[in-house]
């Protein structure tokens, strides 16, 4: 396979990448704006090319992606400058384009849907209605792409992922859980916890990801890998009390707590606007990427949440001799 280039590469997602890249012992490229971070976590792979780039820079974009065969885009921002997601976009496609890279896949999220319109779970010709700042953001992040593919510059797909959780992964609605059940504390959830939802194991994500990317008619579309089945947050609470032993303390915070957080936290203050996927929660069905490359390997919840809390537990230890080795 040529190489492939992970754009983003630090989170958790490119993370599930390069181990299924690794697994398959192919080389790959980590791009990102932090050299310290990008070796930290890839460093002690030799299959891993380092790369640092910026993106604001037209020169270093182009230095990023030449070479590249497939670009896998999971550029992030704060979650309070959202309006950086299509600049950021736009900077990478003319720089990939320019260096001659074929194939663009975003991984994307549900926000430019907005509000579910249809009965869950939905479809990829779901409206694509956002009323959400966050969402209008992420809309215009995919029009760029997609534009690109239909002028004939680039090979663009879309894979659309639900919330997310997995051994050692902190931008999740269920880390604080996952680290209350492994070490003690209190667990931190969004509320209404009773509500159906859906979250993808982050481990399951990479082989799909390569899958997709591999396939020739995955491009010009939009595709969903949808979690592991509609649950609620109450109910993988329950499953971390089992595996702690004890119920554990909770707080959960609703809308109203959200606001009042936010007049201090800027993250708190932008998590009010995507409330609504707590209350009126949108379910995926993912059919459609089924019968394009196959059955899709979807760790159950109960084994996903033993394996998150056996690695908050290990990391705990690993820690602390680390402290009493200092």
């Amino acid at each position: 396979m040529s190489k492939i280039a992970l754009f983003g590469a630090s989170g958790a997602m490119g993370r599930s990448i390069a181990a299924a890249l690794g697994a398959e012992g192919c080389a790959y490229r980590v791009v990102g704006r932090n050299e310290a971070a990008l070796r930290a976590a890839f460093g002690h792979d030799p299959l891993a090319e380092c790369v640092v780039w910026n993106p604001g820079d037209p020169a270093s974009v182009r230095a990023a992606a030449q070479g590249v065969d497939t670009l896998v885009y999971m550029v992030g921002v704060n979650y309070w400058q959202f309006e950086l997601h299509p600049r950021l976009m736009r900077q990478t496609l003319e720089g990939a384009i320019a260096a001659g890279v074929r194939n663009v896949v975003l991984i994307g999220t549900v926000y430019p849907y907005g509000r579910p319109r249809t009965a869950n779970p939905v479809r990829e010709d779901h409206p694509r209605e956002p009323h959400t700042f966050k969402g209008r953001m992420r809309k215009a992040q995919e029009d760029l792409l997609m534009q690109a593919h239909a002028e004939g510059r680039i090979r663009a797909a879309v894979l659309r992922l639900p919330d997310f959780y997995g051994p050692g992964v902190e931008a999740s609605m269920l880390h604080s859980a996952i680290q209350a059940a492994a070490c003690g504390g209190v667990a931190q959830m969004l509320g209404p916890i009773d509500r159906p939802h859906e979250f993808v194991y982050v481990p399951d994500v990479g082989p799909v990801v390569l899958r997709l990317a591999r396939h020739p008619e995955a491009y010009g579309k939009i595709w969903h890998l949808a979690g592991s089945g509609a649950t609620t947050q109450q109910a993988l609470l329950q499953e971390l009390e089992r595996l702690a032993g004890h119920p554990l303390r909770r707080r959960i915070a609703g809308k109203t707590l959200l606001r009042i957080a936010g007049l201090f936290n800027p993250f708190m203050r932008e998590l009010v606007e995507m409330h609504y996927l707590i209350t009126d929660p949108l379910i995926m069905d993912d059919t459609a990427l089924q019968q394009l490359i196959g059955p899709l390997g979807k760790t159950p919840y109960a084994q996903g949440l033993r394996e998150s809390v056996e690695a908050a537990r290990r990391a705990r230890a690993a820690n602390g001799l680390a402290g009493e080795r200092a």
